[in-house]
Order: C-alpha cells, then structure tokens, then sequence
C-alpha cells in the first residue's frame, strides 16, 4: 500500500507569521493533532503539534508570539506520494507528503493506523489463502496446546470444519499427537511416519519461537499413502525379479536376452558356461556389432526382430562353440518386440543323445516290422505264409505298407491279391481310415464313372436329386483297391490318371475338383505290359500304376503251403458250420499233387464243398472229385465234353489249358514254345489272347 492511497489531499495548513493563539484555535479541534507550516509558495517548512502548543503556554510565551519561534523544523519526518506505508509509521501523529518541494497532503494518525490495519489485514488473508492452498494438512497451536490454525486439507483429513476446531486443545483432535511434546522440548522433528484415519502420512513438527520464547508449535504432514502403495508393489516387484533372476540363473540351458535394437540385456551363468564367454563382454553390446566384430557368426535375435517369429539356427561363436540357438520375441501390449529371449544349448551334448534317440528309433522300426510279419505269419489271421517265396512276399508288403505310392498287384486269379491290398492297408498309416474295394470288371461300363467318382444332381436321367459320393471320396483318409485294373475303359483311364496325379477328383456333372487323400493299390490277373502293347491300356497309366509292383505267386509254385491253408480253411469251415471235420493225409497227398489253376480260391471252396458234403466226421479220397485223382502226363489235358459246343470254342478251350500247364511247369516262353513245338512269339501271342500271365520274359 502506497502513501498517496491513505493520505488527506484536503490540507489545514499555517503560516509561519500566525501566531500561537490562532494556532491553539485550530488545534482544539479533536481530530487534529499537528498542523504543517508552509510559506506562500507552498513549501513545507515545519510542524505544529498540540505539545509544541501546550509548552509554550507552559513556558508563559507571549499568546502572539509567531509559531515559527514553536514549530518543529529540519527534524520532521516527511514521505513521498509513492512511498509504502510501513507498519511503524501508526506511531506519528502527522506525516505530511511532500511531492517536488511542495506539500500534497498529510498522513494523520488515524489515516496511518487505517493503512497499517488493512495492510495486516491483507497479508493474513494471503497467508490463509497460501495455508489452505497447500496439499499438505498443516495445524498450529498456541503454548496452552489450543489449535490456532487449522487449513483445508486437515479439515479434510478430521472430517470437521475449523469452527469446530479452533481453540481446542489439539489432544481431543488428534489422539496420537506429539505436538504437545514438541512445545516441551522445542525441538524440531522431520520425517516422521504416523498413521491417521487409515492413511500414512510424513509429519514434520516444528516450535514457533518468539523473542526467545516458544509460544506454539505447527505440524505439517504429507500424505504417503499412495507412496506405501507403491512401496510394497515395488518390494514385491523386487521379490518377483530376484526369484525371476535365480530361476534364469538355475537354468541349465543358455539365456541370453536382448533388447528391441538387439542389445544384449542379459546373460545367465549357463550361457557363460557352454560358450566360453563372458557377461561383461556382451552386456550393452548389439548383435549387429558382435558379429561384425567376428564374436558370432550369425544371430538368432536379428532374425527374431526381422521375422517377428520364433527362429531356431546353429551358430558359432569365436571360441569356436557350436551351438544350437533358438530365439523367441517377447511382444508389448502394442503388438511390438521389446524383448528377444534366446535358449542355448551345446550341440556336443545334443549329439550322442540325437545318435541313441535314432539308433533307438532304428531298433524299434526294425522290431515293430518284425513282429508285424510274425503277427501276420502266426496269428492265425486270414493271410496264410509257410513258404520262402511267402515270407518274401510279406516282407516286401510290410516295407511298403510304410509309404504311399501307388502299388500295382498282379498274379493269376485265385492268389489272394485282394488279401495282400487289405494286408497293406491295415499296417499302414491309413489303418484306421477306410479300405474299399472295387472290382472294375463287375460294374457295367455305364455305371462304372459315376460309382467311381459320384455324381451331381442332375448329371444324367435317373440320378438322384442330392447326387452321389464317389468310391474315391468314400475312401478318403484310407485305401482304394482297384481290381480287375484291366477292365477299366479307355476313357476312365483318362480320368483316372488324373485323379492319381492330381489327388483330386471330379464328379460327373460337377464343374470343380474335390481334392481327396487316398492310396491307390490296383490289382489285376492280365499281363498290362502286353496290354499296352496292344493298345488296350493306357501307356502312362500303367507306369503311373506301376511304380512299386508286387506279385503274389500261383499256388502251384508254392506247394509247401497246401497243408497250412488246408488246415486254415478247414478250421474256419468246421467253426462256420458248427462241424468237427477231419482230413485224411491221403487226401492231402492228392492235393499237393494237383495244378490248381485256380489257385488259393480253388482250393478254399474245395475245402468248403467236402466239410458240406463229408457225410462222416473224416474226408477221404472218396470224397474227392474225379479230376483230383487222375494222374495225366507232363502235358496232357483232360478234356469233358458235357454239352454239343462250336469246335472253335472247344479248341480255343484246350488250346487255352495247355498253356496253362506249360507254363506252371516251365515258366519261361522260351521252354514252353520248345515243349508246344511252336515258336516264342506265337506262345506270347496266345497267351496274350487268353490273358495267361508271363511271369519270366
């Protein structure tokens, strides 16, 4: 507050001739304690007080004497208009102001104590203004221990205004306080920690001094609660990372972990151990500087942050470790890597364990094919082996029931091709899917595409509004066994090579392909080699077909094995029929001295029709038929006529069976032509005709 805000501009002012009676005149007014003096230019030239007065009057002064001779000159105290109002200034009676020499107005007692007061008065509402401003609650008392002060936020913090507070004694308030102690010892305490109203807080207690004297003490408090919060979340992140720390350290494979820009963070003891290096030599450093600096070949973190997947790559450092490495990215809740956690593990440990694991992995492919054959040889199951060419022939099945290429069986009818396809099949990978079996030569060739491969709604007059599924979508995720291969049409051949090629197929009608997974094994008792020569088979089917062929031998090449399946068939008939049947060993001597063309079927439905028609419990030779007890030359043919027949059919008939015989007798086209007294290429043509396989060309 300034002078010039307080002062009276509405002068009473003497002249320094007026004599003291005109001078008490004025003084007797109440209101006024001194009077400036002033020349005529308005120039201050001293005071005149009531004091000045009353002393002349003391000293029996002449009443006319001039008040120049009373007043109070150089020593009276002058302010200018700009000057602040100092809170001493209450204390004069009369200030006059003086502005460029001349007197502007004067500062009265009252004007001053005025100023003084509201002056207090402003500074205490910014200094309240300034307390309860404050965060912090703060509370002052007196030296009787009342509150004094009080802000908002201890009001906050008590839940009660300061009306209800001010001049109580601040025990009443604040049960646990310490300030009463503070105004006993006077001395000033910091950062102590107490607990109010469920809330932590850091007090600091102070005395409030005097002239010497303690008169009061203030607390101010800050609240710490939420810094306990994060405290205890901090000593639990602590806990959280020291026992993160002793697991990455108790790991036995390497971690090594870097950063977004592939900084290395961290390394476990493990890492040290299996690489030779040191954690103080890579900590800080990038992967990229490290490999240029030759200490790895390559990074698995690089990789990471440019591939933003799991890498996994063998590296080698510059202590020439060779090392398996696998990093994996660590994402933020942005979606991007902060991290790159890699695992190391040393390649010479890996290595004698990965040797055991595959010579161990050897050993139990070659038992588990072991005892596939055994349990397919003697578990009494529909495949019966008792021969060399037998054993053989299930090892080469059991070997490819492993893999998946197409397999083309062939052998004279009767030889259990379709027993062999099911053998594949149920030792394979395909076991538990389906096994359908198809024999091309028993569907009319107009029916042939459409069961094949199905049909779509509409395809042809007849077919069903929903369509039909295809055999080949039928057995999709198992095995298709085509039999008879040799009957299918040229045209469906065409679609089937495709369907083989391209693992899909295409129903009749339809416009899209359906992609199935299946194995193809086809079957078929005609020579196709001749076939394609002939024209009547496709070429590039035949060797799409073709890729692993299996041939299943006559029963004639492989007579050793009568007795077993007599045995076998004889069983299963005896359960079937409810029967006890036996074989007179005569009985099997016939049979080992037959040719059996038709082969193991021929010989499965003999063994049925004598366990029917047996009337005893024991088969004899009396029960066989006629044709079993002839004994014809090396090359005779019997022939029956049953019934008047064109002479062709009757020769083509006996032509027909000769070659048979030849051929299970001498096996090559060559003997064979020489025993017939014809030339080879007529044998090859002739048996081409009657669909007689070679075997040995």
């Amino acid at each position: 507050m300034r002078v010039k805000d307080v002062m009276t501009t509405d002068l009473v002012v003497i002249r320094p001739e007026q004599t003291i009676r005109e001078v008490a005149g004025v003084l007797s007014e109440p209101s006024i304690d001194s009077l400036p003096v002033v020349d005529e230019a308005g120039r201050l030239l001293g005071l005149v007080s009531k004091s000045d007065v009353l002393k002349a009057f003391t000293k029996s002064l002449d009443p006319n004497t001039p008040v120049s001779e009373i007043m109070t000159g150089n020593e009276v105290k002058v302010a200018h208009p700009e000057d602040a109002v100092e809170e001493d200034s209450a204390e004069i009676s009369c200030l006059p102001v003086v502005y460029k020499e001349k007197l502007v107005g004067v500062c009265t007692r009252s004007n001053l104590t005025r100023a003084v007061i509201e002056k207090l008065q402003h500074v205490r509402d910014e200094l309240f203004t300034i307390i309860n401003s404050i965060h912090n609650p703060i509370v002052s008392i007196d030296n009787r221990g009342a509150v004094r002060v009080i802000n908002r936020s201890a009001e906050k913090l008590l839940g009660k205004g300061s009306d209800r507070v001010i001049g109580k004694n601040v025990r009443a308030i604040f049960f646990t306080t310490k300030l009463l102690e503070t105004l006993k010892t006077g001395k000033t305490e910091i950062s102590q920690k107490i607990k109010l109203n469920n809330k932590y807080f850091i007090s600091e207690r102070t005395p409030i001094v005097r002239d010497g004297k303690i008169v009061g003490a203030v607390a101010i408090m800050q609240d710490i609660t939420e810094l306990e919060e994060v405290s205890r979340e901090l000593r639990s992140v602590k806990e959280l990372n020291s026992e993160l720390d002793a697991i990455i350290q108790s790991s036995f494979d390497g971690l090594f972990v870097t950063d977004s820009e592939g900084r290395v963070v961290r390394v476990n003891r493990a890492y040290e151990r299996i690489t030779g290096l040191n954690e103080k030599d890579l900590l800080g450093k990038t992967m990229e500087d490290m490999i240029r600096e030759g200490t790895f070949s390559n990074s698995a973190s690089l990789l990471v942050l440019e591939k933003k997947e799991p890498v996994t790559i063998i590296q080698e450092n510059r202590n020439g470790k060779v090392t398996l490495v696998t990093g994996n990215p660590v994402f933020d809740d942005s979606g991007e890597i902060f991290r790159v956690v890699t695992n190391v593990r040393d390649i010479t440990e890996l290595n004698p364990l990965k040797q055991e694991l595959e010579q161990a992995r050897g050993l139990s492919r070659h038992y588990e094919h072991q005892l596939q054959r055994l349990r397919i040889v003697y578990s009494g199951g529909k495949l019966v082996v008792n021969s060399d060419k037998m054993r053989a022939l299930v090892d080469l099945v059991m070997r490819l029931a492993q893999v998946d290429s197409t397999i083309l069986i062939q052998g004279e009818s009767g030889v259990g091709k379709e027993l062999i396809a099911e053998t594949i099949h149920n030792n394979s990978p395909r076991k538990d899917g389906p096994f359908i079996k198809v024999n091309c030569g028993a569907i009319p060739e107009n029916l042939l595409e459409s069961e094949l491969f199905g049909y779509e709604d509409g395809a042809f007059t007849g077919a069903r509004k929903e369509g039909k599924i295809g055999l080949f979508e039928l057995a999709a995720g198992g095995t298709l066994f085509l039999d008879e291969i040799s009957e299918l049409p040229l045209n469906l051949q065409v679609k089937l090579l495709r369907t083989i090629q391209e693992k899909e197929v295409t129903r009749v009608g339809g416009a899209h392909p359906i992609k199935v997974d299946i194995r193809i094994i086809a079957g078929s008792n005609r020579d196709l080699a001749a076939m394609v020569r002939a024209k009547k088979f496709r070429e590039d089917l035949y060797y799409r077909l073709n890729v692993v062929p299996v041939y299943v031998p006559p029963l004639r090449e492989r007579k050793e094995e009568i007795p077993a399946l007599v045995a076998h068939f004889l069983n299963r008939f005896n359960e079937q029929y409810d029967l006890n049947k036996n074989i007179a060993p005569a009985v099997v001597d016939v049979f080992m001295g037959y040719d059996w063309p038709g082969n193991v079927r021929e010989l499965e439905n003999l063994i049925e029709r004598l366990v029917v028609i047996t009337p005893g419990d024991v088969i004899t030779t009396d029960e066989l038929p006629p044709y079993l007890l002839s004994k014809p030359s090396d090359i005779s043919v019997r022939v029956s006529v049953s019934d008047v027949v064109p002479l062709k059919h009757a020769i083509e008939s006996v032509e027909r069976q000769i070659l048979e015989k030849a051929f299970s007798r001498f096996k090559s086209t060559r003997r064979v032509a020489k025993e017939l007294g014809v030339n080879q290429s007529t044998v090859v043509r002739k048996a081409a005709k009657y669909n007689i396989a070679i075997l040995d060309r």
